[in-house]
C-alpha cells in the first residue's frame, strides 16, 4: 500500500510520501536507544512540562490539525476537533498524575522479613506502536502520553494513509520540548514491522489494528520474549431491555453507531432489543437512521462522512449483500449515494441468521445490525455468542438487570445506560480476539514498566 493522503471524500491524491529506507529506520532506532537512556532519569516535573506544552500546542492547532485530519481519513471536523481535544486532555491528565500514579508501592515488611520492601516502577525503553487510521491522533496518543511520561520513549508505525498524522503528532511532540528521539514517526509499509519488532533495540510493542495485524504482531513479539499490549476489533452489542427510556436509548444507539462514520472498534455494532419494545426501538433507531445527513465532512451539518478508503467500501457492501444473500432485509440504506467519493448509505438490517457472515464479522461502517431477544437470558446469549470481546452497552432500569449485564457480558469494558467511550481516567481493552493488556489510566501507564520488586534487610 502507497504511503499517501488520499481525500476519502473526493478520492483525489493529496500527497504522496517515501517509505523510510533502511538506513534512516537504523538511525531512528539507534537515537530511541540513546534518547531512552537518558530519559529515564528526567523528573516527573520536567516530562510534565513537556506534556503540558504539547497540550497547549494542540489545543492553539486545533483547527488546522483538524482540518489535515478530515481531509486525510474523512472524520466529520467537528469529531476532528474533538478528537483533538482528547488528545490534550490525555497529556494534561498523565502530566498531572503520572508521578502518583508509579510512586513506590510498599509491602508488608514484617511478612517478607525486611526493614524495607516495596515495588518500583521503571521504564521500559524503546516501545514501538503500531497505529491504524481510524483515530489517527486519539489512537497514537493514548499509547505516547502514558509511555512518555513514564520515562519511556516511542517510534511509530503509523497507517499508511494517515502519514500527514503520524508526522505531526512527532513534530507536535518535539514542540512541546521532548528532547530529539523521544518520540519519533517511520513512515513504513507493514512489511517492515516484523523486522523492527525483532530489533534488540525495540524493548515493547503496542498495536491497535486488525486481528490479522495482531496476530502478527504479537506473535513476533513473544517470541522475542517481549511484552506487548493488542487492541484489535470489536463487535459490541447494545441491549435494550423494557424498563429502559426506549426513545433515549434509540437515540444514544444512533450516534454509538455511526460516529466515527462508523468506523470504531468501540463502536455499538449488534443491536439486541427485548421483544417487548422491539418495535418502538425498532421505528425510533431507522427514523434516526434516516434523519442523518450525509455529506462533505468538512461540512458542519453533516453527520456522516465517507468510508476511509475503497476497499473499507468495497467490504462493507460484500458483507451487507452476503446478508441479504441470506435472507436478512435492510430496514434503510443499503447502498452507496449517488455522489463523488467513497460514501455508503446509513444502514439498518434485521433478521440476520446465525450462520451469516455478518453474525461473525466486525464490520465497518455505518451498518447496524438489529437482533430480538425474548427474554433477559436470549439477550445475554446473543450478546456473548461472538469471538471479539472489546466493549458492551446495557440499558435498564432493573438493578438486578443492570448486576447481570455487569457480571455476564463477557467483554473489557460495560457501559450502562450510555454509550461505550474511552477516557484517560478509565482502563480501555478487551479479551478474547479483542485483544490482551490495557490502555489508559494508571493500568495503561503501568504495560510498559518493569514493576521491580525490592527488598532491603
Amino acid at each position: 500500500m502507497p504511503i499517501a493522503s488520499i481525500n476519502p471524500a473526493s478520492g483525489e491524491t493529496v500527497r504522496i510520501f517515501d517509505e523510510a529506507s533502511p538506513e534512516h529506520i537504523d538511525n531512528a532506532l539507534n537515537a530511541a536507544l540513546e534518547r531512552a537512556r537518558a530519559q529515564r532519569t528526567t523528573s516527573f516535573a520536567q516530562r510534565a512540562e513537556w506534556a503540558r506544552n504539547t497540550a497547549d500546542l494542540l489545543d492553539d492547532e486545533v483547527g488546522t490539525t483538524a482540518a489535515m485530519m478530515t481531509q486525510e481519513m474523512g472524520k466529520t471536523l467537528k469529531s476532528a476537533r474533538a478528537e483533538v481535544g482528547k488528545c490534550a486532555k490525555a497529556f494534561r491528565y498523565y502530566a498531572d498524575n503520572a508521578e502518583q500514579m508509579l510512586s513506590d508501592d510498599p509491602k508488608d515488611i514484617e511478612a517478607v522479613g525486611a526493614s524495607r520492601a516495596y515495588t518500583r516502577h521503571q521504564p521500559l525503553g524503546v516501545i514501538l506502536a503500531v497505529m491504524p487510521w481510524n483515530f489517527p491522533l486519539w489512537q497514537a496518543v493514548r499509547f505516547a502520553a502514558p509511555a512518555l511520561m513514564a520515562g519511556n520513549v516511542g517510534v511509530l508505525k503509523h497507517a499508511s494513509n494517515v502519514p500527514q498524522t503520524a508526522l505531526y503528532l512527532a513534530d507536535v511532540i518535539a514542540r512541546g520540548g521532548f528532547p530529539e528521539g523521544s518520540f519519533q514517526t517511520l513512515l513504513i509499509g507493514s512489511g517492515a514491522v516484523d523486522a523492527i519488532v525483532r530489533d534488540k533495540r525495540i524493548a515493547a510493542v503496542t498495536l491497535t489494528g486488525s486481528e490479522p495485524a495482531g496476530r502478527a504482531v504479537g506473535a513476533a513479539a513473544s517470541d522475542e520474549v517481549k511484552p506487548s499490549v493488542l487492541e484489535l476489533g470489536g463487535s459490541d452489542p447494545f441491549v435494550v431491555m423494557p424498563s429502559a427510556d426506549v426513545q433515549e436509548a434509540a437515540k444514544v444507539a444512533v450516534t454509538a453507531r455511526v460516529q466515527n462514520n462508523g468506523q470504531s472498534c468501540i463502536a455499538a455494532k449488534r443491536f439486541i432489543v427485548h421483544t417487548d419494545v422491539y418495535d418502538e426501538f425498532t421505528d425510533a433507531f431507522v427514523a434516526g437512521f434516516e434523519a442523518l445527513t450525509v455529506g462533505d465532512p468538512m461540512d458542519a451539518d453533516t453527520d456522516v462522512g465517507p468510508l476511509a478508503s475503497e476497499q473499507g467500501r468495497a467490504d462493507l457492501e460484500k458483507q451487507v449483500e452476503a446478508a441479504v444473500a441470506d435472507g436478512a432485509e435492510i430496514l434503510t440504506g443499503g447502498g452507496r449515494p449517488d455522489r463523488a467519493g467513497w460514501f455508503f448509505e446509513p444502514t439498518v438490517i434485521a433478521g440476520i441468521s446465525e450462520t451469516s457472515s455478518l453474525y461473525r464479522e466486525e464490520v465497518f461502517g455505518p451498518v447496524a445490525s438489529l437482533y430480538r431477544a425474548g427474554d433477559i437470558d436470549d439477550a445475554i446469549r446473543i450478546a456473548n455468542d461472538t469471538d471479539f470481546g472489546l466493549g458492551s452497552n446495557a440499558w435498564t432500569a432493573d438493578d438486578a438487570e443492570q448486576e447481570r449485564f455487569i457480571n455476564e457480558l463477557e467483554a473489557g469494558q460495560v457501559f450502562i445506560n450510555g454509550m461505550t467511550v474511552s477516557y484517560p481516567e478509565l482502563p480501555f481493552g478487551g479479551i478474547r480476539r479483542s485483544g490482551y493488556g490495557r490502555e489508559l489510566a494508571q493500568n495503561g501507564i503501568l504495560e510498559f514498566c518493569n514493576i521491580k520488586t525490592v527488598w532491603v534487610g
